[in-house]
């Protein structure tokens, strides 16, 4: 009797802590709601639930924004927020600590708070806008806050982008590999992007025309999100933003526009660290032994319902940045923009810029320490830019590799200039691109005695993205507004790309199975397209897939066949056939939608699957929000598709996938951006 009563209290127990945890999730203070007062500001919906967002003030905009994207995407908003804060193991438990290790170790609460300080007032207001539009719809919404997380300030605003920034030129995953864990970021960044622009000189209307095409997953704290900020400061900008954000980081507004592609140059620099014979607490230094700084992290993690512990690491840091213990030695790292909070006030600049000059000038801050960028403006022009903080590195040692510690010359603090970057503006050729490829062929020819930048890790490959690009853009010298869109969607593989390649080296390769030779057959017949329709083209990117990324990197013969096999295996045993029509294999799920689609990866129109159990490819990534730009006779309109929709975490909505039969179909809805448009096309209104 005794011991059941005991297991009636501990299931007791057990029910009352998940209760109260769940309670404890609407603990937001009332008195948030009345920040609302301080704001002047309207949401307008069109027909696709995007938000056109209407302020008197930039700062009412950014309040305006953080509450219809809360609407839309309220947990994924605070869970970007709680991982910046580093308290994501208060909410997911052990599985959130590296993460949380990580905020502390590269002092991503501290430095927000500085840089924070240190920003424009208008900055400053923008941030505690957004922050105050999060904090009034948790008040309003608390069964879906997360209590514990406010009220939410400006800082937390500038601690997400700290956060987010190393990730994108790859810290998470040197850290990751260094401590032997998962990755620390919970999700990839990037899975490439497209970028073009073509000047008056090569469209057939004499436009100026650009292409907004990141890759990004599909879901997640690094998904589009698309938006329209105005403002009776002069604020005017549609475009993609992520959740957290108080500004669209790339689209357009009435005189220019942008695109960022992920870039790969060598910015990360490792150290091997001497200690000392007698003590593992000091290091050296020319000669010198010098003691790490030291102090504790507390990171409280979720066990059970309200049961939280906190577990105590050691945090180090030499003069070179953060230091790692690992069983092989210490290893401190060293990258560009420590210490850097700026890049919400870089791209609210770049918001508000109105010709090529300001632009420029916001760029050049560098606070956004990478990207290829691309821009077009109502002017005619047209520019990349490889931006990159690149560290100026003394010449001799091998920079890919590990550095010796303990020499104070190897330890760079000054970048190579903004200026001296790879870059051109209005070149003769008429375009610019790029697609996570090389920047010496931005405007189709090759220069052959690149600007000198040793050690830097600048990308020196084609993908088939950008050989497509070149191709497509250099043979049309007049571009109309419908084959700029026909290119964006193109989904052919390249007769000089790495796919055709790795297909001519299987026409020779031996194999004797019966499958593997029908197998064979199938994908050396194959046109490279990978279109809907495409019989061969299932085969062909199962099999090729695992080796697209790895760009001029050999594969065995024995390694293609291998993966040969095992794609006729699992398409044969799914499907029945080693011809399936491509969109049979390759779909799109969301919801209670499932159909199917072209693109594949590294294709223009890019789209990435995972296998799943239905013998399907589940699409995760690529081409998640396309946005076209055109600029004509003073004028700038655009079109645009989202994957799934504006309410990219609502099932309920009808936006939750209203835009999946236009992505599938390859079409673009037309955005109102001028005033009388967005008022005309409203059909819900409402002041937050």
């Amino acid at each position: 009797m005794k011991r059941r009563w005991l297991y009636i209290l501990v299931a007791f127990a057990i029910a009352w802590f998940m209760a109260e945890s769940l309670r404890s999730r609407g603990r937001v203070p009332s008195e948030l709601e009345d920040l609302a007062d301080a704001y002047d500001v309207e949401i307008l919906r069109d027909e696709w639930g995007v938000p056109h967002i209407r302020g008197v003030r930039d700062a009412d905009a950014a309040f305006g924004l953080a509450y219809a994207h809360a609407e839309d995407d309220f947990g994924t908003i605070q869970g970007a927020l709680a991982a910046a804060r580093g308290r994501l193991s208060t909410l997911i438990g052990s599985e959130g600590g590296p993460n949380d290790y990580m905020v502390a170790l590269l002092n991503v609460t501290e430095i927000a708070a500085a840089g924070y300080a240190a920003l424009d007032s208008a900055t400053q207001a923008l941030c505690d806008g957004y922050a105050a539009g999060l904090n009034v719809y948790a008040a309003r919404h608390t069964d879906e806050a997360i209590g514990a997380l406010y009220p939410m300030t400006g800082a937390d605003i500038v601690a997400g982008f700290v956060h987010k920034t190393p990730l994108f030129f790859g810290l998470d995953g040197v850290l990751a590999e260094l401590f032997a864990t998962a990755d620390l970021a919970g999700d990839s960044t990037s899975a490439g992007s497209n970028a073009f622009a073509v000047a008056p000189s090569r469209t057939a209307d004499g436009s100026t025309m650009l292409a907004v095409n990141s890759h990004q997953p599909w879901t997640g704290p690094v998904a589009w999100y698309e938006a329209h900020m105005m403002s009776e400061e002069g604020l005017n900008m549609l475009g993609g933003t992520f959740p957290g954000s108080p500004i669209i980081l790339h689209g357009h507004n009435e005189h220019l526009g942008w695109a960022h592609t992920v870039n790969k140059p060598d910015v990360i620099d490792l150290y091997d660290l001497e200690l000392h014979p007698d003590d593992p607490d000091r290091y050296l230094l020319d000669g010198e032994w010098l003691e790490f700084e030291r102090r504790q992290a507390g990171i409280p993690v979720r066990l059970i319902g309200l049961l939280k512990w906190t577990f105590n690491r050691d945090l180090e840091w030499s003069v070179h940045g953060p230091i790692v213990r690992t069983d092989s030695g210490v290893v401190a790292v060293r990258f560009p923009g420590w210490g850097d909070a700026g890049q919400v006030q870089q791209w609210y600049r770049m918001n508000r810029a109105t010709n090529k000059d300001e632009w420029y000038q916001a760029m050049s801050a560098q606070s956004i320490p990478v990207f290829n960028t691309v821009y077009a403006d109502g002017e005619g022009h047209i520019r990349y830019i490889y931006n990159a903080r690149l560290p100026r590195r003394v010449p001799g040692p091998d920079w890919s590799g590990r550095l010796p510690g303990d020499r104070r010359e190897l330890l760079w603090d000054d970048y190579v200039p903004f200026e001296d970057l790879p870059q051109v503006l209005d070149p003769e050729s008429g375009f610019v691109q790029n697609a996570n490829s090389t920047p010496y062929t931005a405007a189709g020819a090759l220069d052959e005695n690149p600007i000198g930048l040793p050690d830097s890790g600048i990308e020196q490959h084609e993908t088939n993205r950008s050989l497509r690009a070149l191709e497509l853009f250099g043979i049309d010298s007049s571009i109309t507004w419908t084959e700029f869109e026909d290119y964006k969607f193109d989904m052919q593989f390249a007769a000089d790309s790495r796919v055709a390649d790795l297909i001519r080296q299987l026409r020779f390769a031996s194999v004797s199975d019966t499958l593997s030779l029908a197998a064979r057959e199938v994908i050396t017949s194959w046109d490279l397209d990978a279109g809907p329709g495409n019989p061969n083209a299932a085969l062909s990117v199962l099999t090729l897939q695992p080796f697209l990324t790895e760009y001029g990197a050999p594969v065995s013969t024995r390694e293609l066949t291998a993966s040969l096999r095992s794609a006729a295996e699992w398409l044969f045993d799914q499907h029945g056939t080693l011809t399936p029509p491509w969109e049979e294999v390759n779909r799109v799920h969301r919801g209670d939608i499932d159909v199917g689609l072209g693109g594949a990866p590294d294709v223009l129109h890019a789209v990435y699957g995972r296998r799943a159990d239905d013998g399907h490819l589940e699409g995760y990534q690529g081409d998640s929000y396309v946005l076209l730009v055109r600029f004509a006779e003073g004028r700038v309109e655009s079109e645009s598709v989202h994957v799934f929709g504006s309410a990219t975490s609502r099932p309920e909505s009808r936006h939750y996938a209203d835009q999946v039969p236009l992505f599938v179909d390859r079409r673009l809805k037309p955005m109102a951006f001028y005033p009388d448009a967005v008022e005309a096309a409203a059909v819900r209104r409402y002041r937050p």
